[in-house]
């Protein structure tokens, strides 16, 4: 699976609150998130953003609170994955509950710029900056991982994990 979008950059250290502000927190509804992902990060953002872009990060990327509403506003606002340097495991844990493909990768995470058009193969881990034409390593998904991205998260997984062996 290849993912291709344009790059929204942020710094080190992007904790939950400026991924989904603790003030919007009194709903779950993964739309009404959306309109709020990262807008203390970058005001422009919930307005801007395009399905299939693609957020890269410093290090340390959704640290802070465990919510797992931070993961599920980026993704309804239509994110297609994010890069960072690295990420706070909780967040790393709730992303792949959620569906949300990241990775891991310094150097393109240091080295992609605000506007830069890239692609991203879940498969390898090969991130192509198409608009630099450089090539950067982060772990591929694994095939299990994939599966429950595939399926829209770890919910749904298992939902139909049980589907099928409730009609063997």
């Amino acid at each position: 699976m290849e993912l291709k979008g344009t790059v929204w950059k942020f710094g080190d250290d992007v904790d939950t609150d400026a991924i989904i502000p603790a003030r919007y927190l009194n709903t779950s509804d993964p739309k009404e998130l959306a309109g709020y992902c990262m807008e203390d990060a970058d005001p422009a953002f919930p307005a801007r953003v395009r399905p299939g872009d693609i957020i890269a990060a410093g290090k340390n990327f959704g640290c802070g609170s465990s919510r797992e509403h931070a993961p599920i506003a980026i993704k309804a606002a239509g994110v297609s994955c994010v890069i960072a340097g690295s990420f706070a495991r909780i967040f790393y844990r709730n992303a792949f509950n959620i569906g949300l493909p990241i990775f891991e990768s310094p150097e393109a995470a240091a080295d992609v710029e605000l506007g830069d058009e890239v692609s991203v193969d879940v498969n390898t881990g090969t991130i192509t900056n198409l608009s630099k034409g450089k090539t950067y390593r982060a772990n591929p998904v694994p095939p299990f991982m994939q599966q429950i991205i595939a399926a829209g998260g770890l919910i749904s997984y298992i939902a139909e994990r049980m589907k099928r062996q409730c009609t063997k």
